[in-house]
């Protein structure tokens, strides 16, 4: 079975990503990091804990960053919520995070079972990063990365060429993108339109099962955000699109190898991340570095959507 460890800044999204990587049942998940980013870490490791307890798995949770490497913090309660969680008094775990540093976790989990250990990052990357910089090469020895961040091929999210994930630590991200570990990147443009929750989608969901009924209520300050924003009456999961990634080759139809740059000097453009991909470059020569990720380049939203709505009616 694959061995997985989700890092995460707990807020509506991620809450359903974990669900459908715990529900899903396919891979053995060691370990849940937290960080900051949607919310504070206490409140990215406090939603984590009540989302696995609702799913009823006992697994550990290591609090990590509390900052990022070298900025102050941004958080998403706009979008999320105060908690994270809808503002809707959701949260209420009864157990408490384990001992020791997610970073430390990481690298422990990594040593103990090398070239198997696969990491799925649903927010910033601060403990990624933290544990690359204290030994590169025990994380030279994870087997894959898959990544939710960028803005893909599209606009930012966060600024019109960042998105949040990033630019909260893309000091962090860098560290990353320079790692040397294999990586998919599923960014952001993968996560909007055709793949997110629409009305009829969302109100199955509120008549379901409690584990349905937690994914809507959760998202709901999503859901308002969203028709402030736009009118459009939907919930885009983008970390829910990450894991079903990480889960289901046959989702993705399409992706393409790159050399992943992520810009951090400029305020303007810090955070974004630039592909190249060898077949947009005009006629001045140029020097690109090697590749180090796959990006998404399109997905089977359906099919995903469908395999999500069955796992949490069935749960």
């Amino acid at each position: 079975m694959r061995k997985w460890i989700i890092d995460t800044d707990t807020g509506s999204d991620d809450a359903v990503a974990l669900m459908l990587a715990v529900l899903e049942g396919s891979v053995d998940i060691l370990g849940v990091t937290t960080v900051c980013g949607n919310v504070p870490l206490p409140l990215a490791t406090k939603n984590a804990l009540a989302t696995l307890e609702l799913c009823g798995r006992n697994i550990p949770v290591y609090e990590g960053a509390d900052c990022p490497l070298l900025r102050p913090l941004a958080t998403a309660v706009r979008v999320h919520g105060d908690d994270g969680m809808g503002d809707r008094g959701l949260i209420h775990p009864t157990t408490t995070p384990a001992a020791g540093h997610a970073a430390d976790y990481i690298l422990e989990t990594v040593r103990a079972h090398p070239g198997e250990i696969e990491l799925v990052t649903l927010g910033p990357v601060t403990n990624i990063a933290l544990a690359i910089l204290k030994d590169r090469q025990t994380m030279r020895q994870v087997k894959h990365l898959y990544i939710m961040g960028t803005a893909g091929f599209g606009r930012g999210n966060t600024t019109p060429v960042a998105t949040f994930n990033v630019y909260v630590d893309a000091d962090a991200f860098s560290i990353l993108l320079h790692s040397g570990i294999p990586m998919t990147i599923v960014g952001f443009d993968q996560c909007i339109g055709p793949a997110a929750l629409y009305k009829e989608e969302l109100d199955t969901l509120s008549a379901g099962n409690p584990l349905c009924r937690f994914a809507a209520e959760c998202n709901s300050t999503l859901l308002s955000y969203n028709l402030r924003r736009t009118g459009e009456y939907m919930v885009d999961l983008p970390d829910a699109v990450a894991v079903a990634v990480a889960l289901w080759e046959d989702v993705v139809l399409e992706s393409v190898s790159v050399y992943a740059l992520c810009c951090t000097r400029e305020e303007a453009t810090y955070g974004q991340v630039i592909f190249y991909d060898r077949n947009d470059f005009l006629a001045v020569p140029q020097t690109i570095p090697a590749d180090n990720a796959v990006v998404v380049k399109k997905l089977n939203h359906q099919l995903y959507k469908q395999r999500l709505m069955k796992i949490l009616k069935d749960a």
